[in-house]
């Protein structure tokens, strides 16, 4: 399995959070990243080969063990660092696109210890 960049977590993301509502394809993740067919159809192909996620004979995508893993690890940032950012009174919209950044720089030693203080209501 391979190191993931930004954008394969975002994708990773994406198709977490499909996938608890429908199946998921990639005309779905096009759809909801705002991004070409193409785009998408490479980022599948190179998930795919990556150990992360899986294509049907249909075209639905599955979340691997490993994809899913990497998947809850970005949203579990996202959303931590979404609530943290609206608690300190940024507006939930930017919260959200702000949170989509930060979330793939931190580390995850990092990321524990703002968690902690954000739990503790020190963030």
């Amino acid at each position: 399995m391979s190191k993931l960049r930004r954008s394969g977590e975002d994708y990773l993301e994406t198709i977490l959070i499909l996938s608890e509502k429908n199946d998921v394809r990639s005309v779905d993740i096009a759809r909801e990243m705002e991004l070409s067919k193409p785009s998408v159809s490479r980022a599948v192909g190179l998930l795919k080969q990556g150990g992360f996620i899986t294509v049907d004979p249909n075209g639905y995508i599955s979340l691997t063990k490993a994809g899913k893993a990497e998947a809850e690890r970005v949203y579990e940032r996202h959303t931590v660092l979404t609530k943290w950012l609206i608690s300190i009174g940024v507006d939930e919209e930017k919260a959200a696109e702000n949170a989509c950044r930060l979330e793939h720089d931190f580390s995850d030693e990092v990321f524990e210890k703002l968690k902690e203080n954000i739990e503790r209501g020190q963030g």
